[in-house]
């Protein structure tokens, strides 16, 4: 329990003031009569006893005036936040390799970049305390979400991710670079960047190196993630009717310098060849990335001035009810 504005009580101190300069500037009635005798031996009605009812009244209204605009709270539940402190910066490959259909998703075929959707929609859900971004590339690096807590609108630019938004390519470097340059300005307790491709270095302006150098600079760590089965992969394309037809493709991961990256950053490098591979690689960064901190005491106040102010209204009312009517007093 609190007052938000407590210095609104001072007010208090003014209310006998007003009482007083009320009756200082008030004149004395009087009564054309040649004697107040006969008056004062009549009996007492009952409003004589009442009349100090409505000043009462007035009186009690200005004090829960004062109240309400002091603004009582009371804490409703009183909680401690658990957050995990850590900004991370999803970098996902969307290049035409990507819709190699090699992986499973409910017992069907899907394609690279459908897995993944899934699998980080299920890693996402599990950091609610964690700003998290998105940084889609192929032949150059796209942010489609900045750093943000809200993962609902973080999953719904995920969901809009499709191979051929971005010229194809794919720029493993200026991926890394752009999202190292997203967690520049962060003051996290940890920076991480989770890189996820299927193919190799051939398109960018910034090295895969010296992106990796970059990012350690920032005390960002980067975890890489090469995707796809290893051998040759189911790849669709149509024949001369139109119908979907397969072909195996190379897969041709550079894991060499995947594992570099990782390396110098202190982070560490995964290979996923299939749906439940592609999920415990996500599942054991999680466990790897959890630094728990324990947020000061807050609590949900709710406004309680309603309850002062409406009974203040009703007192009022009933003040000039009663001043005007049973009440009266005449000069």
């Amino acid at each position: 329990m609190r007052l938000h504005d407590p210095l609104a009580l001072l007010l208090l101190l003014a209310l006998p003031l007003v009482w007083w300069l009320r009756r200082g500037n008030g004149h004395e009635t009087t009564v054309r009569f040649p004697s107040l005798a006969a008056l004062a031996a009549g009996p007492a009605g009952w409003r004589t006893h009442w009349r100090w009812l409505p000043l009462a009244l007035r009186a009690a209204a200005l004090v829960l005036l004062v109240f309400a605009l002091a603004r009582p709270q009371f804490g409703r539940t009183e909680s401690r936040f658990t957050g995990l402190g850590i900004d991370i910066m999803l970098a996902v490959d969307i290049s035409s390799s990507m819709l190699a259909e090699d992986f499973t998703l409910e017992g069907q075929r899907a394609n690279r970049l459908a897995a993944v959707k899934s699998v980080v929609k299920d890693f996402v859900g599990g950091r609610s305390g964690d700003r998290i971004g998105l940084v889609l590339f192929a032949g150059r690096p796209y942010t489609q979400c900045p750093l943000t807590l809200d993962h609902g609108w973080l999953q719904t630019n995920l969901e809009r991710a499709e191979i051929g938004m971005i010229e194809d390519g794919t720029a493993v470097g200026s991926a890394l670079a752009i999202a190292a340059r997203r967690l520049e300005s962060s003051d996290a307790k940890s920076k991480v960047i989770i890189l996820l491709t299927d193919g190799q270095n051939n398109a960018g302006r910034v090295s895969p190196d010296t992106a990796a150098e970059a990012a350690r600079a920032l005390g960002t760590k980067v975890y890489t993630i090469g995707t796809g089965t290893r051998g040759l992969a189911p790849y669709p394309g149509r024949d001369f009717f139109g119908n979907v037809v397969y072909q195996p493709v190379q897969v041709d991961i550079d894991e060499e310098t995947l594992t570099r990256i990782a390396d110098t950053t202190g982070g560490k490098y995964f290979r996923a060849t299939d749906t439940a591979s592609l999920q415990q690689v996500y599942e054991d960064i999680d466990q790897l990335e959890r630094t728990e901190f324990e947020a000061p005491k807050f609590y949900d106040w709710r406004e309680l001035y309603p309850w002062f102010l409406l009974p203040a209204l009703l007192l009022l009312c009933f003040e000039v009810g009663l001043a005007n009517t049973v009440l009266r007093r005449l000069p």
